[in-house]
């Protein structure tokens, strides 16, 4: 299986990384002409296409990872192929607006964390294809529906939060006279546990935190203080606020 990636910019590099770290071999990748490709093909060995029309002729499955205004236009007028899939990582851009037919088309939502083969990529609809493709950068995640996909693109966003909070209290604890290599470290593994630990266990999250949750404790306090504040309503806002954006007018 041939990967061509249309668009060589952040997500996509780091999405080459992991393609790299899965062991897929490096000649089993192209890259269209622009940006950095040329010092990627260079150092890693890609292939270099000539323009996005050669790119599209030499693939079968095309990622397309431009800027999602500029999408549309990217891939129109391109010759895709019945036995192609288009794999779309543009965020807020529906399927109806990716003419590629008689390609199929998939929408995908990795992360960053790509390139240790640490994303939860979502995808819909769910084509053989594509999954194979994406299983490389982590777990991947089949939707039933585009507005499910909506809903669930909201993570690419609440990703970054959590960055930040990792960074906010990483420093923190820095002032506080924690070695900040240490603070750095215990704080995204504290992150990694939690998460993993949800996501590993059926028992409902609410019943998880009773029990986390000592009467009087440290982690009752600090939700305390969380909610007098206004923070669960706040990031209740901000996820909203995302999901409008990505289903709002273009």
């Amino acid at each position: 299986m041939i990967v061509g990636i249309l668009g060589v910019g952040h997500l996509a590099t780091s999405m080459l990384a992991g393609f790299l770290r899965s062991g897929l071999d490096p000649t089993a990748i192209v890259l269209s002409p622009r940006g950095k490709a040329a010092a990627l093909c260079a150092r890693h060995g890609f292939r270099l296409a000539t323009d996005n029309r050669d790119l599209v002729e030499r693939s079968d499955v095309v990622i397309v990872a431009v800027r999602p205004a500029h999408a549309p236009d990217a891939v129109a007028g391109l010759p895709w192929r019945k036995d192609q899939v288009v794999v779309s990582v543009c965020a807020g851009v529906p399927l109806s607006r990716f003419a590629v037919a008689p390609a199929r088309a998939v929408r995908a939502m990795p992360f960053t964390a790509s390139e240790i083969c640490a994303s939860p990529t979502i995808y819909f609809p769910d084509i053989e294809q594509a999954q194979a493709v994406l299983d490389r950068l982590g777990p991947s995640i089949a939707l039933a529906s585009e507005t499910d996909f909506e809903v669930a693109t909201v993570n690419a966003a609440v990703y970054g939060w959590v960055q930040d909070l990792i960074r906010k209290t990483a420093e923190w604890s820095s002032t506080q006279g924690l070695d900040p290599a240490i603070g750095r470290r215990l704080t995204a593994l504290t992150f990694v546990a939690a998460g993993r630990l949800i996501e590993e266990k059926d028992q409902p999250m609410d019943q998880m935190l009773e029990e986390l949750v000592t009467p009087g404790g440290i982690t009752e306090r600090g939700l305390q203080v969380l909610s007098a504040r206004g923070v669960p309503a706040a990031w209740e806002e901000a996820c909203t606020a995302v999901l409008d954006k990505l289903m709002g007018p273009d």
